[in-house]
Parts: C-alpha cells; sequence; structure tokens
C-alpha cells in the first residue's frame, strides 16, 4: 500500500477498534468495510515491464482506459509540436503513479486549478495538476497528473535534477483522476481511444531512434 493512504486507513480503523471495545460491532463493522475499501483503493501490487521492448518504449505511467491517442488536444498539451496519450483512472483502479521513460527529471509544476469530472476535456487544461518535464537521452517527455472531481490532490514526489528510471514509482493520485502523456511528435503511438492499460506494463508508444 502507498504510504500516503495510511492516515485514510487507519483513522477507520482506530474507529472500529473503538466502537468495538464498548460493543458497538455495527458501527465497527461499517468502518472496518471503510478502512478496507480504502486499504484497496492505495493498494500499490508490483509490475514488471514486458521483456526485450527495448530502450525507446514508453510504458503507462496509470492503469485504466485511453481517452485520447494522436495529435496533441488544442489548448491542453505545452507549446511545440506533441502526441498526447492520456488516460482516465475510475476510482477502482490502481492510482500509483510510474515513470513512463527514464532520464533526468527537468522540471516539477504544480496548478491549481477546477475539479472537473477528469473525462472531462476541459479538465486536462483547467483543473489543478502536477506536471513533470524528464530528458530522456536528449528527447523530452512530459507527464501530467490531474485530479477529478474525487482527486483533490495529487502526490509528486520527484524533483529537477533527480533520475528516474523507466517503471519507476513516483506518486499517487487520490481516488478517480486522468494521466496526460505527452511524447515528441516522431513518437509512435501505439494505443488508440477505449485500450485499457496497465501502469508499469502496458506500452503504449516508442520514441524515434537518434540519428
Amino acid at each position: 500500500m502507498d504510504r500516503a493512504g495510511l492516515p485514510f486507513v487507519l483513522s477507520p480503523a482506530v474507529g472500529a477498534a473503538l466502537l468495538g471495545a464498548i460493543g458497538f460491532w455495527w458501527g465497527a463493522g461499517i468502518l472496518l468495510l471503510v478502512s478496507g475499501s480504502l486499504a484497496f483503493f492505495f493498494r500499490d501490487p508490483d509490475r514488471f515491464e514486458p521483456t526485450e521492448i527495448g530502450n525507446t518504449a514508453v510504458i503507462a505511467p496509470a492503469d485504466g482506459r485511453v481517452l485520447h491517442a494522436g495529435d496533441a488536444e488544442d489548448g491542453v498539451a505545452p507549446e511545440g509540436q506533441w502526441v498526447q496519450i492520456s488516460i482516465f483512472l475510475s476510482p477502482l483502479d490502481v492510482h500509483v503513479n510510474r515513470s513512463p521513460v527514464g532520464g533526468r527529471v527537468v522540471n516539477v509544476d504544480y496548478r491549481i486549478g477546477k475539479f472537473l469530472p477528469a473525462y472531462d476535456q476541459r479538465s486536462a487544461a483547467d483543473n489543478e495538476r502536477c506536471e513533470v518535464r524528464v530528458d530522456n537521452d536528449g528527447q523530452v517527455v512530459i507527464f501530467r497528473q490531474v485530479v477529478g472531481v474525487l482527486a483533490r490532490r495529487v502526490v509528486c514526489r520527484l524533483r529537477p535534477g533527480m533520475e528516474i528510471a523507466r517503471g519507476q514509482r513516483f506518486g499517487i493520485m487520490k481516488f478517480g483522476s486522468r494521466m496526460d502523456i505527452f511524447l515528441p511528435h516522431s513518437a509512435e503511438v501505439l494505443v488508440t481511444v477505449g485500450d485499457v492499460v496497465r501502469g508499469g506494463e502496458t506500452v503504449i508508444g516508442r520514441l524515434a531512434n537518434k540519428p
């Protein structure tokens, strides 16, 4: 379980213990159910990359369903030419996030914003989010944690200058949310809208080989 979930899981568990101590078993049972549900949400299973995928592969940074795959949406992408892959995470998906590529963290930018539903196209531009820029051997990849109606906070444990490995855990989004990935326009997109992906395992794109 990700450590960000400990306060959420322990609080109802302690309440259940107190209610059980005074014989209020129904209340204790309800709080234990809440605690168990939250522990399920904050679960952090091990994931393993497919073998022999090569250095140019880009893997899914989160579990979920692909909302967008192709040229970047107007008003959503950073300045420049990009292809975009967007993933919607339901409350039942694993919300631990992993880096889609390896490299050096160039910038981490947290912005306040709205709390529109994460599947709403406007959420990518208007919602509260954290954007990470990584230099992968000269090619820049950007991935963005975006909050939703239920997700009111993102946790990003990266700092500029850090070296990160592909598939490395770097944070979590609390409850329903969205992840946007921006690859150089020369990259190949390997997923389509509606595909279900698994963070740390599904290959979603491939960077162009450097000349």
